[in-house]
């Protein structure tokens, strides 16, 4: 079920949790533990699903984001949704529960755990332990050049972050993500550190390394627990499982 999970007695009151494709009832290539993708899974699947990784992780209310590959930061704080409910579903057969447009989520409330999908791109955990503010940013290419790290950094900053710390999720890695050779050259150009090689040798991305050098280029303190989606049977993998693919999440909470 969980990939990693760090429990907040032991994190200084935070919990981060990255979960694997294992122990849930979807079928197919959803099989076993798919939380997204209600465009293919069946609505009760995916309740039973979260509902199992509620409790293991000892939360109730979970939020989450239609994500978009852009750089806009949603604020839980004042929402106003029922996340207790289905609302982090997002799905139309939901109507007023749709979900917020943005590829990062920053919060405040405690027992609110804070979610992105993932299933190639990069889940990024991150807190600020003693200011009580929380953030969990979806980081693909087009996101992470694009600044999603900053403007989530900013969000919680504005909310009175100081000393950040930040985990970073299972993603497919720098030697297994092959791209063309321009797309390569552009992501190098804009932040040295994703440049890359496969272990065939074609041009490639390290996402990785590209959010660890944004991060620390802001001051963030980071952890890596972020084996390959690609190379891991237990994660599910765009490229990997293909269109059909299914997705794990990275999750931090502040319990009650």
């Amino acid at each position: 079920m969980f990939d990693t999970f760090i429990d907040p007695l032991t994190n200084q009151g935070v919990g981060v949790a990255f979960t694997d494709r294992l122990g849930g009832v979807s079928q197919g290539s959803l099989s076993s533990l798919n939380l997204g993708r209600s465009d293919l899974d069946e609505l009760p699947n995916l309740r039973a699903n979260m509902a199992s990784v509620r409790r293991a992780a000892g939360f109730t209310r979970i939020a989450a984001v239609h994500q978009v590959h852009g750089t806009n930061v949603h604020l839980t704080d004042g929402d106003g949704r029922d996340w207790s409910a289905d609302a982090w579903i997002g799905d139309e057969a939901l109507g007023a529960n749709q979900l917020p447009v943005a590829d990062a989520i920053v919060s405040t409330i405690r027992g609110l755990a804070l979610m992105v999908r993932v299933a190639d791109c990069v889940p990024v955990a991150l807190a600020d332990q003693d200011r009580g503010v929380i953030a969990c940013a979806h980081a693909g290419r087009v996101g992470l050049l694009s600044g999603v790290l900053p403007a989530t950094v900013a969000a919680m900053r504005d909310l009175g972050a100081q000393r950040l710390t930040a985990w970073i999720g299972p993603h497919i890695c720098g030697a297994c993500y092959e791209v063309p050779t321009q797309m390569a050259s552009e992501a190098a150009a804009q932040i040295p550190e994703c440049a890359s090689v496969t272990t065939w040798k074609t041009p490639a991305i390290d996402l990785g390394a590209g959010v660890v050098a944004q991060l620390k280029e802001l001051n963030v303190t980071v952890h890596r627990v972020d084996p390959c989606t690609l190379s891991t049977p237990s994660l599910f993998s765009h490229r990997g499982d293909g269109s059909g693919a299914g997705r794990q999440v990275g999750m931090v909470w502040l319990p009650n």
